[in-house]
């Protein structure tokens, strides 16, 4: 019974821990959605083809609408 229990809980903390950290990896990952008027959804990151470009644009339009 002892064995099931530390199982369990052990299996809860792998499960919490393995959410933090993949959380806390993509907090902080740059990237840029492109919406489109028939639905679609374009995701760019850091890296991608066309984010070079793109997502210095987008961190001077955040920049600016924070200040206003």
């Amino acid at each position: 019974m002892r064995r099931s229990g530390a199982l369990v809980i052990g299996v809860l903390v792998g499960l919490f821990v393995g959410a933090a950290f993949i959380r806390r990896r993509t907090a902080h990952a740059e990237r840029a959605d492109l919406y489109f008027e028939d639905g679609s959804m374009l995701s760019l990151s850091n890296g991608s083809p066309g984010a070079d470009r793109l997502l210095p644009l987008a961190r001077k339009i955040v920049s600016q609408a924070r200040q206003a």
